[in-house]
């Protein structure tokens, strides 16, 4: 590993700890240690008991509204690395987790990490092969067996079939769409720091037509998100 990929490594770490003591720092922790000391004391290979040996072992605690994020963890198996952790939004992004949080998170490691991007590729893929566990909760699953769950995780066969319906269509337009709007707004970006008067009009109409078509892309995707899971019929 060279100096550049270390010093990438370096500030993902730093940027997702500064973010987790930020929301530490604003919200009541206490009804959170309490969680975890219950999961401390379900039986070994419960989901709920590996998830507070995780945190244990890394000293941290369940983050307000992001409970969730940490069962993934243990539950995929990703380390709480910064490679690990923009694996998994890559397995989320392919799992359907169509979010604002997990696009830029992807999108921030993918600019600081590109030597990991065939890495991400397949976590993405893992994910498509996998039953949508976005909306999985601690409550709901902490004490099913680590083991049962993981089995669960891929798809029937015949659900793994990819057809080009309507529905694929629009969600490879939302792609393109958001591919598009990010391209196209850190393009103008630089123009709008620019004293000429030219350059900021030019650059500020594109400007926008980036953020509608990526807002757009956001918006389609997270439809899409809600009507797949909609129709998912419970299997646990």
């Amino acid at each position: 590993m060279n100096i550049l990929q270390k010093i990438a490594r370096k500030i993902i770490t730093i940027s997702f700890d500064f973010s987790v003591s930020t929301i530490e720092r604003f919200n009541d922790m206490e009804s959170y240690n309490q969680k975890v000391s219950a999961l401390r004391n379900l039986e070994n290979g419960m989901l709920g008991k590996e998830i507070a040996t995780c945190l244990d072992y890394h000293q941290l605690t369940l983050v307000p509204n992001y409970e969730s994020h940490d069962l993934k963890h243990v539950l995929l198996d990703y380390k709480m690395t910064a490679e690990d952790e923009i694996r998994m939004q890559a397995f989320m992004l392919g799992n359907g987790n169509y979010t604002i949080p997990c696009f830029a998170i992807l999108v921030f490691g993918a600019v600081l990490l590109p030597d990991l991007w065939s890495t991400f590729y397949k976590d993405y893929k893992k994910g498509r092969k996998s039953i949508p566990i976005s909306s999985w909760t601690i409550e709901d699953y902490a004490t099913y067996t680590i083991h049962e769950l993981r089995l669960k995780l891929n798809k029937p066969e015949t659900e793994k079939r990819n057809v080009m319906n309507l529905k694929s269509i629009t969600k490879l337009g939302a792609f393109a769409s958001i591919i598009a709007g990010i391209f196209g707004m850190l393009f103008c970006l630089p123009f709008l720091f620019s004293s000429n008067l030219s350059d900021l009009v030019g650059a500020g109409f594109p400007f926008v037509g980036g953020a509608i078509l990526l807002v757009g892309g956001l918006i389609t995707l997270s439809n899409l998100s809600r009507t797949e899971k909609s129709q998912l019929v419970k299997v646990v």
